[in-house]
């Protein structure tokens, strides 16, 4: 008996067989038999007429030209939705807004915030209702025109007194109250919310008393101040956006000059020990840092931002804010991103100087905070010619050579050679890639708020990028070619879609998963809403759908996870099913984290890029447009 005669044997001799000779010898089924062969045959040659190739590992470089504004379709990805999926989708996130929103009328109107499993309020920011402000231009975006009306007679009889002994955050306060008010303003142009504005600014202004300019850290209304002399970062530095805008909008000099004061105090500041980006600690006499602890996550985060957004505030007419915005993110790109030994994830850590280093040390924790920058860096390339500094009169080699860098300047020259727009959305892809496999790995479907790193020696990304310099400006696809060309594999390093990794039950207790990258530090969900504004503004810098695709993936794990009978609630860990949850709703959640779920699923979009600016709270404030006469008022270049 030859190999084929075996072959055969085996075949008559197998049970399945035998039922399908007794199929084929029946007149129906031998029918339907013959028939799907008949379909197969059909599909077999249409493949080899029309064959499907998968998806390219470079199909997360959406455009030959990311930044010209003309979409090249082949290199995007089709979005295969419906555009009424979307809009039904859109609604629902309205419909969460409505859910949140009414439980906190129902239970805790006028206070701050919803205890949304208790039922209960809390007072956390001044008791001044935090929630209704914080909401409010989100009810204007979403056309809920009946919650807008019911909370005005609470916002017009909101009294900014606190008891004696307590004090009003003055970051917070800013970035809730005043932003929301701001915005709304500028919105509905309701002469109302422009005098509680500035009203509020008035309460607050006690804090400025200080040799610097910069805010002490709390006021309360009738004139005591609370704080040390050394400041954080962010407490001090992320109010330039708020009080321009209020300026503009009342023509009062004093609340530019608030602002303006802030900047030139940054500006003229010596960062000879941390390559040109802010430390997180200052003196608040001397206007200079105190420490060299350098991060983009709490503490420092919003400062870092509205460097950049002041600029495109105020019409690119600020420049010291962008030479400030383009020393800080060299810095971060050459110094403060790193790459996961196996997945090779791209993250971006805090580090700290100590004495005698030209470097500082990593800790390698990546915050769920940190997660804006993706979003941050995207804005930037899309609005800057950052192929073309020579058009705005900037040098990054001369900023590099200022006096004040020393030695840490070695940052900028490590850039020389790149395509800057190139390397800035890179980086851009690549950490929003990692912020949104943190909650791609959990089992909830959601991020964690802290996470350590796993290293393998020096595995900063600027040393990993080198083959991507193209010495005179190549676009992005051509540098992706030149890439290919030398023999690489994929996106450049830390770029480009990975696979989640969700570990079993039995992985995590006995903590044997090690396939990650990273252990979890802080477990816990807060609602919070920076990778969403990534997701958000990538999703609109490069029209790629992948971005709005996982956006919907995380509402729903929002509306699996999080609801309550009366709002939404932060979860303990994102480990675990069923999730644990806690009685707490943050404000945020409805300015931000809800907001930015909206924007990305409707049609049209009501706050373009090029005509708003966000602050740091989700809040959009009109880009200015100064007249003549306001710069002779405001003195304004």
């Amino acid at each position: 008996m030859n190999h084929y005669q075996k072959v055969a044997e085996m075949y008559r001799s197998h049970p399945l067989s035998a039922s399908l000779r007794s199929i084929r010898h029946r007149p129906y089924f031998r029918s339907v038999l013959y028939g799907c062969l008949l379909i197969a045959s059909v599909y077999v040659l249409y493949s080899f007429v029309n064959p499907t190739y998968p998806v390219s590992t470079y199909s997360s470089f959406s455009r030959a030209d990311p930044f010209s504004g003309d979409l090249a379709e082949s290199y995007l990805p089709v979005d295969e939705t419906p555009a009424d999926v979307w809009r039904g989708r859109a609604k629902s996130v309205k419909l969460a807004f409505l859910h949140g929103y009414h439980g906190y009328e129902r239970y805790a109107q006028p206070h701050d915030e919803i205890r949304p499993l208790s039922n209960d309020f809390i007072d956390n920011f001044n008791g001044w209702g935090v929630t209704m402000y914080d909401s409010l231009d989100t009810m204007l975006l979403m056309g809920l025109d009946n919650e807008y009306n019911r909370a005005m007679p609470f916002i017009e009889k909101t009294v900014f007194t606190l008891p004696d002994g307590e004090f009003a955050p003055f970051f917070e306060t800013v970035i809730r109250y005043l932003g929301g008010l701001l915005s709304a303003y500028a919105l509905r142009k309701d002469d109302l919310l422009l005098r509680r504005a500035d009203e509020l600014a008035e309460k607050l202004d006690h804090v400025f008393a200080t040799p610097s300019g910069f805010p002490l850290f709390g006021v309360n209304p009738n004139g005591n101040v609370v704080g040390p002399e050394i400041g954080i970062l962010a407490e001090i530095a992320s109010l330039q956006m708020e009080y321009t805008a209020l300026a503009k909008f009342t023509g009062k000099k004093r609340w530019w000059d608030r602002a303006n004061t802030v900047i030139k105090a940054l500006d003229k500041a010596e960062l000879n020990k941390t390559g040109g980006m802010f430390p997180i600690r200052w003196n608040l006499t001397s206007a200079q840092p105190f420490d060299t602890h350098l991060s983009v996550g709490a503490q420092a985060d919003s400062t870092h931002e509205y460097l950049l957004k002041q600029y495109l505030l105020t019409a690119k007419v600020d420049k010291a804010n962008l030479i400030m915005y383009l020393r800080a993110t060299t810095h971060i790109i050459t110094e403060l991103l790193f790459l996961s030994p196996k997945r090779h994830l791209l993250y971006v850590t805090d580090t700290t100087f100590s004495t005698n280093e030209h470097r500082g040390r990593p800790s390698h924790t990546f915050e769920h905070l940190s997660c804006f920058l993706p979003g941050l860096l995207a804005l930037g390339a899309h609005t800057l010619p950052l192929d073309d500094l020579a058009s705005l009169g900037i040098d990054l080699n001369d900023l590099g050579n200022e006096s004040m860098f020393g030695i840490s300047g070695e940052g900028y020259k490590l850039l020389a050679g790149y395509n800057l727009k190139s390397l800035h959305m890179w980086a851009a892809e690549g950490l929003a890639q990692t912020c949104w496999l943190s909650y791609a790995d959990m089992p909830t479907g959601l991020g964690p708020d802290e996470m350590l790193m796993h290293t393998a020696g020096d595995d900063r990304w600027g040393k990993t990028v080198d083959g991507f310099k193209d010495g005179g400006g190549y676009l992005w696809m051509d540098a992706i070619e030149k890439w290919k060309a030398s023999g690489a594999r994929g996106a450049p390093p830390g770029v480009g879609d990975k696979t989640p990794v969700i570990y079993t039950e039995t992985e995590r207790l006995r903590g044997s998963g090690r396939a990650r990258d990273y252990s979890i530090r802080k477990s816990g969900y807060l609602l919070r809403p920076e990778t969403l504004e990534s997701l958000y503004i990538l999703w609109r810098t490069t029209g790629n759908n992948k971005w709005r695709d996982r956006g919907w993936k995380i509402f729903e794990s929002i509306e699996r996870h999080t609801k309550t009978p009366s709002g939404y609630a932060s979860l303990r860990t994102v480990e675990v099913l069923p999730a644990v949850k806690d009685d707490d709703m943050p404000s945020y959640f409805f300015a931000e984290t809800l907001k930015y779920l909206y924007l990305m699923f409707i049609d049209t979009d009501p706050i373009p890029l090029d005509k708003w600016v966000l602050n740091t709270e989700a809040h959009p404030l009109p880009v200015i447009e100064w007249s003549q006469a306001e710069k002779d008022t405001f003195h304004i270049p």
